[in-house]
């Protein structure tokens, strides 16, 4: 029984005092070993010497097998050596070994696919602008790829993202391939005592059996390239990318959640970044810490809801063992990426170079070192030949690369079992209801020792900011509007005007000048409607933020598709406006207009289409094409159908808050009346409200319609007159 003593944790104090120099024995079928002692504790929690032997008669059979009995002795004044904690293991069957097998099988093989060789060389031309970041990435990885953008296609490498936390990871055998950890328990004393956990041993057993024959040499010894056992001073970075699911905390229904770490005795509370009234908040918080391994190895994070008035409620906590990640063969202190790139977002940022893991990993498996050939374009290793034409197979190579041997050298250890660039996903637990979740986490950590120098730049993981933009929009003419009254004279006429608004922006609804007494649906305007908005280019998606109540202490934040709704109107003076009808236009599927008002008509809406078998209707990105002018169609529901309510000639700008600022415009056609310039519409004459105007009342409504019957009184009158003064003259 070969038995890897590595130290001790988390000792609690025994009988008011702390344990200070404790001693580890090991009892197994009716033998004992004892370890050194560790002198002081606090400063040095690892044992001196760590690898124990013991010859033990153990049964054939399992069922059979001894337990195996871990005690911790504190060596206290006046030879005092009580036991101060205790494990018991029963089943010995895990760890049982084969001493002669290599360590081959520490980290198992992946077999990475490849497909036929196809070499696709660097893209040369870059000028665009990148819009690119490190949430390109992530929505890439999680197959949101409408919010990733041109990531994909410019050939850059996604990470893994775990659904459970990395120890639960089946491949990676809970991350103990070098130590597990036993909880230590202390018995009662009385009946009311609870055996609760009073510390942790960090340690692994080896059982393997011993040859009969006494000639024989010993087999090998099982714990060989052990790290030092000395304190390690560490740069820690926990990135916490966002939260799900979190349990509700106030009586909205939502939670105000903000993330606070804590490191032995260093706590960072972030409360001053609470996201309210979400239960899925992105945090996109990068926090950087120092610590010594192995005194502060317990990471515990926890997310906490915002109460202004009353004291914060914790949500939920997950707590990360730092030394594991540390000491596991697997690499699980920092992830390694698909490809190895000196600079943009995906900066390789590990200390060693590709090349120099890949000899830690050949050292560990026992492997001869790995040998460079023909310029680094061939790496020699565990006697086999990898060259650099099959780790570039099917890939882009982009300008951000970093040299071959190091692409070569990360495609080898690609196919060895390692950890890869990932984000895990953490349950949250709270101690009030331990085994029911509170919500996860997607985040991860690196652990970077001081020893090996600074570590590369940290992602940048920010979430995205939107940038502000301006939508204008230019109402010039409508026509063959619905006719929805009758004059006092019993004409058909509308007293049109036009209104537009974004939805989310619905306080920002602006309308157009009344053309009073349309007589056949024309309307003239000339008028600009503008409405600004904040918008997430990479993901296509306007950002809202509003108080949800009046009472509201924090605005809530939405995402919605940018959209424009334009609407036609009937003014009355007297009585409710009334709806004649409406287009809505999608800025990213926007229907490209007609030019003509003849050749516009409601086949243009796709909605009204789309049980027919005919093609789809043509649409363009306003981002893309910046301005668009022509004639759209304005429809009205009617008994189920829709009809054609009226046509309505705009035109469409896009502009960001650089352009709008070189190309100033005022809303309507009030100052800066420019780009362009909006004049007076050229409306006729008829077209007035006709109580604010008795003289052109009398001369385009009363006149026109009754001319004729005015002059034939006029003309009865004199000759009745005529009449009468001639009866009068009669003698």
């Amino acid at each position: 029984l070969q038995i890897l003593a590595w130290g001790l944790r988390n000792m609690k104090n025994y009988q008011l005092a702390p344990v200070m120099s404790p001693s580890l024995i090991v009892e197994c079928g009716g033998e004992m070993v004892e370890s050194v002692v560790i002198k002081n504790l606090k400063k040095t929690p690892n044992f001196p010497s760590s690898v124990l032997f013991m010859k033990v008669l153990l049964p054939k059979e399992e069922l059979y097998s001894p337990s195996l009995v871990i005690k911790v002795i504190d060596h206290r004044p006046f030879g005092r050596k009580p036991i101060v904690g205790q494990c018991t293991i029963d089943l010995l069957e895990s760890f049982r070994c084969d001493p002669y097998t290599t360590k081959e099988d520490i980290a198992p093989q992946l077999k990475e696919v490849l497909s036929p060789t196809k070499r696709i060389f660097y893209l040369l031309f870059f000028q665009e602008e990148e819009i690119v970041d490190w949430w390109s990435k992530f929505y890439a990885s999680v197959g949101e790829y409408e919010k990733c953008g041109q990531y994909i296609k410019k050939g850059y490498d996604t990470l893994k993202v775990y659904d459970c936390e990395l120890e639960k990871v089946p491949e990676f055998n809970s991350l103990t391939d070098f130590c597990d950890t036993f909880k230590l328990y202390r018995g009662k004393s009385e009946d009311s005592d609870d055996p609760s956990v009073v510390g942790e041993f960090k340690g692994s057993f080896k059982i393997y059996a011993l040859p009969d024959d006494p000639t024989i040499p010993a087999p090998p010894r099982q714990f060989r390239e052990l790290p030092d056992s000395g304190p390690q001073e560490c740069i820690v970075r926990i990135y916490i990318v966002r939260a799900l699911q979190l349990q509700p905390q106030d009586n909205n229904g939502l939670c105000d959640p903000y993330i606070k770490i804590s490191l032995s005795k260093k706590v960072i509370e972030d409360r001053d970044n609470y996201i309210p009234n979400t239960l899925n908040p992105i945090f996109g918080r990068m926090y950087e810490l120092s610590c010594f391994l192995p005194q502060e190895k317990d990471l515990k994070i926890s997310v906490y809801d915002y109460d202004t008035l009353t004291r914060d409620e914790k949500v939920g906590e997950t707590i990360i063992d730092l030394e594991n990640r540390f000491l596991s063969r697997y690499g699980s202190h920092c992830g390694i990426p698909q490809q190895y790139c000196i600079s943009g977002v995906n900066t390789w940022r590990d200390q060693l170079k590709p090349t120099q893991l890949l000899q830690n990993v050949a050292r560990f498996k026992g492997y001869a070192p790995p040998v460079l050939s023909e310029n680094g374009r061939k790496i020699n290793y565990g006697g086999r030949d990898y060259t650099l034409e099959e780790a570039e197979a099917n890939k882009i190579l982009h300008q951000h690369l970093g040299p071959g041997e190091e692409q070569l050298a990360l495609h080898i250890l690609r196919t060895q079992g390692l950890v890869p660039e990932h984000v895990e996903t953490r349950t949250l637990y709270s101690t009030f209801q331990p085994n029911i979740s509170q919500g996860k986490l997607q985040m991860w950590v690196d652990v970077f020792p001081k020893s090996l120098g600074p570590p590369g730049p940290p992602f940048n993981i920010t979430p995205r900011k939107a940038k502000k933009y301006i939508l204008r929009v230019i109402v010039w003419n409508t026509k063959d509007v619905l006719l929805d009254e009758k004059s006092i004279t019993g004409e058909e006429m509308s007293d049109i005007y036009v209104k537009g608004w974004m939805p989310g922006n619905e306080e920002n609804k602006q309308k157009t000048d009344v053309h009073y007494r349309s007589l056949d649906g024309e309307g003239n305007f000339n008028w600009r409607f503008v409405f600004p908005f904040d918008y997430l280019p990479a993901e296509q998606l306007c950002v809202v933020s509003k108080k949800e109540h009046f009472w509201s202490l924090d605005k809530t934040e939405f995402r919605i598709p940018p959209k424009l709704i334009i609407q036609i109107w009937d003014n009355d003076k007297f009585s409710l406006d009334d709806y004649l009808g409406f287009v809505e236009l999608d800025l990213h599927k926007t229907i490209i207009p007609a030019k003509v008002p003849e050749k516009c008509n409601i086949d243009m809406i796709p909605e009204y289409k789309a049980e027919s078998s005919q093609k789809a209707p043509r649409t363009a990105s306003l981002f893309e094409q910046k301005s668009m002018k022509g004639w759209w169609p304005c429809y009205v529901e009617k008994d189920g159908s829709r009809i054609l309510a009226g046509k309505v000639e705009m035109t469409l700008e896009v502009v960001n808050e650089k352009e709008a600022e070189e190309r100033p415009a005022g809303k309507g056609r009030d100052e800066p009346n420019m780009n362009p310039k909006l004049d007076l519409p050229n409306r006729p004459d008829t077209s007035f409200l006709w109580f604010t105007n008795p003289c052109k009342t009398m001369k385009f409504i009363v006149w026109r319609r009754f001319k004729w019957l005015f002059l034939g009184l006029i003309i009865l009158l004199i000759l009745l007159l005529f009449v009468a003064v001639l009866l009068y003259s009669l003698p």
